[in-house]
């Protein structure tokens, strides 16, 4: 090891090294009296004799056959050595050797040699720096003693040393005072794979927290390659928790909110929370953020104005959520002088990281709580408020009981600034539910309640809404009984989804009934239904007087009459109806295909009629059953003829339900998806 890496102590520059010469048969030629001092031999003990003497027991042979190796061809040398000191113990020095020549041509070492805990000569340039360094440095020997330590270091031995008294050199000097880090030296000196980056915590000495050392350990081998012990760097990273926690707020961002749903944000709070800042974490939302739950009835007695919440996420650390006596979804009741309630009419977080579990505190009126909170040693404590948008939406409870820190200043900030970003998650969940619910309220009051087959037709029905879509859409369906024992089949499509496209679904619905009762044909039905749906369109603008995006939609319109057994059908846009004869196979009928309604194209639709013998099986369908992202039209319609093969003979609603799991199968519909089926009698 080079000399630049030792560096002098604050104490002890002055002292004269010790100087030894030795031939190049390794006997020891001349001795100093400081030599004599720092390792206790005197020059008749060691003068003549091999330089072995002052080794550590070992294979002699092979340490100075590898100094040779390394630095026997070398003018100037320097590193580290363990010698043995004449009582016995090994000392660990720094060495510097110069090659000299005797007169008869014969190599020669002046060795000079000071305790590793002297450091590097007065005269190094790199001295002051490593003494300056913003980066701790140690040394310690084969025994884990403090041999070397620099200015840094110094100001930081309340983290790794037992006492201030521990001075290095001393035989008695132990190790760090931490066992963790005590066993990672050992480590490393044993195997010599050098530990990088190792985060260390105590106690501040000011009691306001942690700080926090990034530790990175190193083997120290001397000039005969063997190990002579471990060097330790450490740097004070206190400071980068801020970005630490700046880093959490980031995962945080991308863990909690991931979808629309108030339970499962709900509960990505309480998962991110565990471990990362407590033991266990409860939300608890207001009953109107749930508001498809049954209403809670309050215990008897209970007074109106004290607030029930709801639970609505739980994570610990401990299997099984021993922490909470209330399952997810149900009832929490806090009595009127809990944290909780302070928590939600002030809007302030409570922050308690010393729990007082003693008698006469708000645990008396909470006997649930209070067994749990003792039983498990819950011993620190924050309540934050989810608030958003002006509004307190709930209560998250952060408790620790196995980690035996208290909450910080730092934790509840982070704890409130976790809590304010899911809490307008929550708000945006909240809001899209009760939009949603809204929204398929009305689609369920727009589409038919059940369907008329008007005794001519068997007919069944499938709705599968859209997955990827809140299920709200335009697909939809009907059958319309018609004068003469006739039957209308409609199926229609408008484009988009939410509510905007059910109210247009619901609009276009109604005025095909409207149509259908003046007794069109087909083709003229679609036409005038496109000139009425376009005219409304543009009596539609939004708040600001524009006109609102126009919503087309394809149609299909069939009129069965059972008397000639001849159906008459019109299309717009809309994919063509199948045929299932009965002799079980399976057509798609290709007749003249009209644009879509409602788009003010002024285009005309024409009629075309097929025979329906007795036994045929009619489908039709929406986009939605035969498009899949990855496949073309054409892969669904076969897919499509295939199931409607294999199900063509068993009952209408057994059928539907085979070609939907067909269709579509586990996976969530990309697409609104109606099936409209009628078997002829």
């Amino acid at each position: 090891m080079d000399s630049d890496m030792s560096a002098t102590p604050p104490a002890g520059r002055g002292a004269a090294p010790a100087t030894v010469v030795i031939d190049d048969d390794g006997t020891v030629i001349a001795w100093t009296r400081a030599a004599e001092g720092l390792l206790g031999y005197r020059a008749s003990e060691v003068v003549g004799r091999s330089g072995a003497v002052l080794l550590t027991p070992g294979d002699h042979r092979e340490r100075l056959s590898a100094w040779t190796r390394e630095y026997g061809h070398l003018d100037r040398w320097s590193g580290l050595a363990e010698a043995r000191h004449s009582a016995g113990h090994p000392v660990m020095l720094h060495l510097q050797g110069h090659r000299l020549t005797t007169p008869v041509g014969r190599p020669t070492w002046v060795v000079s040699a000071r305790p590793a805990s002297m450091g590097a000569p007065g005269g190094s340039v790199v001295e002051p720096l490593i003494q300056r360094s913003p980066v701790a440095m140690w040394i310690w020997d084969r025994e884990l003693r403090c041999v070397w330590r620099n200015v840094r270091a110094w100001a930081l031995q309340e983290f790794l040393l037992t006492s201030p008294d521990d001075v290095p050199g001393r035989d008695d000097a132990p190790a760090l005072g931490n066992e963790e880090v005590r066993r990672v030296l050992r480590r490393v000196l044993d195997d010599g794979a050098p530990v990088v980056d190792n985060e260390v915590h105590w106690p501040s000495s000011d009691g306001l927290g942690q700080r926090t050392l990034s530790i990175s350990i190193f083997r120290l081998e001397g000039v005969d390659g063997g190990p002579v012990g471990v060097c330790s760097l450490a740097i004070d990273v206190t400071q980068s928790l801020a970005r630490e926690r700046l880093a959490m707020l980031v995962e945080a961002s991308a863990r909690i909110g991931t979808s629309l749903d108030v339970r499962q944000t709900a509960q990505e709070l309480a998962d991110y929370a565990v471990p990362a800042l407590a033991d266990y974490a409860a939300v608890d939302l207001v009953e109107p953020m749930l508001p498809d739950q049954t209403p809670v009835e309050r215990p008897g007695g209970m007074e109106v104005g004290v607030p029930v919440f709801r639970r609505a996420g739980a994570a610990s650390i401990s299997p099984g959520l021993p922490e909470s006596p209330w399952a997810r979804g149900e009832a929490v009741f806090v009595p009127p002088d809990s944290p909780w309630t302070r928590v939600l009419s002030t809007g302030r977080a409570h922050f308690e990281p010393e729990m007082d579990t003693s008698p006469g505190t708000w645990l008396d009126h909470d006997p649930a709580r209070a067994r749990t909170v003792r039983l498990l040693g819950m011993h620190s404590l924050m309540i934050v408020p989810l608030r958003a948008r002006g509004e307190t939406l709930g209560v998250t409870a952060f408790v620790r009981s196995r980690n035996p820190a208290p909450f910080t200043r730092d934790d509840l900030l982070l704890a409130e600034e976790l809590a304010a970003r899911a809490a307008l998650s929550l708000d945006s969940a909240h809001r899209y539910t009760r939009e949603r619910t809204a929204a398929l309220a009305l689609q369920r009051n727009l589409l038919p309640r059940r369907l008329c087959d008007g005794g001519a037709l068997d007919v069944a029905y499938r709705y599968l809404p859209s997955g990827a879509h809140g299920g709200v859409g335009g697909d939809w369906y009907d059958t319309i009984p018609l004068s003469g024992g006739r039957i209308a089949l409609v199926v229609g499509d408008v484009t988009g989804h939410g509510i905007n496209a059910a109210a247009t679904m619901g609009r276009i619905r109604t005025a095909v009934r409207t149509l259908a009762y003046m007794d069109m044909p087909p083709g003229e039905l679609l036409t005038q239904l496109d000139n009425l749906i376009s005219r409304l369109h543009e009596q539609d603008v939004g708040a600001d007087g524009a006109p609102l995006p126009t919503l087309g939609s394809t149609c299909l319109y069939a009129v069965y009459d059972p008397a000639t057994r001849r159906c008459t059908m019109a299309t717009a846009g809309h994919p063509p109806p199948a045929v299932v004869g009965p002799d079980g196979r399976v057509a798609f009928l290709a007749g003249p295909t009209g644009p879509p309604v409602g788009l003010n194209l002024e285009a005309t639709h024409d009629s075309f009629d097929v025979e329906l013998p007795p036994g045929t099986l009619l489908a039709l369908y929406t986009d939605g059953l035969i498009e899949r992202r990855q496949d073309d039209l054409d892969t669904g319609m076969a897919r499509l003829r295939a199931a409607l093969a294999d199900y063509a003979d068993l009952p209408l609603e057994r059928l539907c339900t085979g070609v939907i799991d067909v269709m579509v199968g586990g996976r969530a519909a990309e697409d609104d998806v109606a099936l409209l089926v009628a078997r002829t009698r």
